[in-house]
């Protein structure tokens, strides 16, 4: 078992023991070839969350202070990650995502950037869009509802690819190519939030 599987397990153990965790539509995920999933940002564990219950590994995008300590240096790029200097285009980070998709593999996004502080969703980065439209990797929306509190419902929903095929002929900007995206993690929230209230 490699260090990633290993790290999949113990936070599939922490979670359900800590949550009522539901996961929704694992089945849209794909089996193989070149995947964008992105999602909502509510707290630090929403990238555990987001891998723990899926066999694919993903590879996420961490900001570059976190590979600046001593034990995450080496721990951060077994577990998937690689560094982003936020608040600047880091184009080293954008090639290492493109090669990743255009290898077939799976890239775990947050395309707000940042956590909401208010758990509401906020505006989403050029980021995203650059992927979707430089790849032809299957865009999938995601969506994490519920309030992190012990005991309490956690969903996970996995939505249905967005057709990035058709869109990409369009020739959207990338800002365009994102607001598509949060509009459809928009729309997996606001669908599974009632059945938390």
């Amino acid at each position: 078992m490699g260090l990633y599987q290993l790290g999949q397990r113990i936070s599939r153990m922490y979670l359900s023991s800590k949550y009522k965790v539901e996961i929704i539509g694992e089945e849209n995920i794909p089996t193989d070839g070149g995947v964008l999933l992105c999602s909502n940002h509510i707290s630090n564990l929403d990238p555990p969350l987001l891998g723990a219950y899926i066999k694919r590994p993903i590879h996420y995008m961490a900001k570059q202070e976190l590979f600046e300590k001593p034990i995450l240096k080496s721990l951060l790029p077994k577990l998937g990650a690689f560094p982003v200097r936020r608040g600047m285009s880091d184009k080293q980070a954008l090639r290492k995502g493109i090669e990743y998709l255009k290898q077939g593999e799976m890239l775990g996004l947050f395309p707000e950037g940042t956590r909401s502080k208010d758990g509401k969703l906020g505006k989403g980065l050029a980021g995203a869009g650059f992927f979707a439209l430089r790849t032809d990797a299957v865009v999938m929306p995601c969506a994490i509802v519920g309030p992190y509190e012990k005991g309490e419902p956690l969903k996970l929903i996995y939505g249905k690819p967005i057709n990035f095929e058709e869109i990409r002929k369009e020739k959207p900007t990338a800002d365009q190519a994102t607001q598509l995206i949060m509009d459809e993690i928009g729309k997996l929230i606001e669908a599974h939030s009632s059945s938390l209230m």
